[in-house]
């Protein structure tokens, strides 16, 4: 094999940045997840509540989605005494993200 396509090889292999893509990518696929990021890309920050309410699933949904996204760095939440607010990070991939969903 040429060194050009063995090195190619070698490159996607070790590529971490490929691989957290392709995982945020499959994160965002969920249906429920994709609209708690569109929600966030069009307001800075909402409540867990007021997430569940505007898409008509039950809180717990959206706090395991929540979860699923915040372990992939993909929001971040802030306490404000019982109610917590999420927002999106500033991920690279978050911007392609709302790059993606301007114009919806």
């Amino acid at each position: 094999m040429p060194y050009h396509k063995r090195k190619i090889k070698q490159e996607l292999k070790n590529n971490g940045a490929l691989l957290n893509c392709a995982k945020q990518f499959g994160l965002v696929g969920n249906p429920t997840r994709m609209k708690i990021c569109w929600l966030l890309c069009r307001h800075q920050e909402l409540p867990v509540t007021e997430i569940a309410e505007l898409l008509d699933v039950s809180v717990s949904v959206v706090s395991h989605s929540l979860c699923e996204l915040r372990k992939n760095q993909l929001v971040r939440s802030r306490r404000n005494y019982k109610q917590v607010f999420y927002s999106l990070t500033n991920a690279d991939f978050n911007g392609v993200l709302k790059k993606s969903l301007a114009h919806i």
